[in-house]
């Protein structure tokens, strides 16, 4: 007779752990090189998806320039059709994975109010772009002062988010849209020409007549003085400690700076060799012996 051969419990367990081993490495190999499958055509989808969203961007910048687009138009443009064009191509690689259109939209409702308060500042910031694109306050190129923060400069670029202004002394200062439309500014580039309006205080002892005169003469000396309005030099204030003098004349928009500068250090030179003193806060203590 043959023998019999004995099972153990043991062994019987121990070949059904390795049967489930087995069936759960069976299958998950097919979805392990599925999973590699799908992350090889997504860095396909990638590359060629990057390299596509900059030849459309290229296409819109010929075609902007074509049509003489204003260049801050076409940066503000050029940001929002980046974004859009991202969104497609992250839809796209998502959708490689498993992930459908109506999933990533009930993800995005449900997070919808959740980033609204975290980026409510960027969305009034993109909301004031699209009002400074459509009303044009200014434009790039103009020197703008922005009455809010008292920053002022050369506009340089007009983003999605921020606007960065070049400032007198070459730093760059970016202020966001939604700041931009709220407050009042003063486009100086919109117009040719613009006011030099200053005071300088003398004291009560000096001669208002002759402070006034060198003013008025200083002021016609200029280079780029607009002759065709008239030149105001008057009393403007009787302060605690000084008799403010007013000069106003208007000059060519472009060389007001060095205008304002020039004149106030000719001011105070003329003033000194005429023995007109410029008052500065001061305080007078007068002692009485009882």
């Amino acid at each position: 007779m043959d023998s019999v051969e004995t099972v153990t419990p043991d062994a019987i367990v121990e070949d059904i752990q390795k049967g489930i081993l087995q069936q759960q490495i069976d299958k998950l190999i097919p979805k392990f090189w599925s999973f590699l499958w799908c992350a090889f055509l997504a860095l396909v989808v990638l590359f060629i998806g990057t390299r596509i969203i900059k030849g459309i961007i290229k296409v819109f910048h010929k075609a902007m320039s074509l049509k003489n687009i204003d260049p801050g138009v076409e940066t503000f443009l050029e940001s929002v059709l980046k974004w859009i064009l991202s969104i497609i191509l992250l839809t796209i690689i998502l959708g490689l994975f498993g992930v459908t259109t109506t999933s990533i939209s009930a993800a995005v409702a449900g997070l919808g109010v959740t980033i609204g308060l975290a980026l409510q500042g960027a969305l009034s910031n993109f909301a004031g772009g699209v009002l400074i694109l459509l009303t044009r306050p200014f434009k790039v190129g103009d020197y703008i002062i922005e009455h809010g923060t008292k920053q002022e400069g050369t506009v340089v670029r007009i983003n999605i988010i921020y606007t960065t202004l070049k400032m007198t002394d070459g730093r760059l200062v970016q202020i966001p849209n939604g700041k931009l439309s709220a407050t009042s500014l003063t486009n100086n580039t919109s117009i040719t020409r613009r006011m030099f309006n200053e005071t300088v205080g003398i004291s009560y002892d000096s001669d208002i007549k002759k402070a006034k005169d060198i003013m008025l003469k200083i002021a016609e000396q200029q280079d780029h003085l607009i002759t065709s309005e008239p030149i105001k030099v008057f009393v403007a204030e009787l302060g605690d400690s000084a008799v403010q003098i007013g000069l106003r004349f208007w000059v060519e928009t472009e060389y007001f700076w060095p205008t304002k500068w020039a004149v106030l250090e000719e001011i105070k030179e003329r003033f000194d060799k005429q023995g007109i003193e410029i008052c500065f806060n001061q305080l007078d203590v007068h002692i009485k012996n009882s």
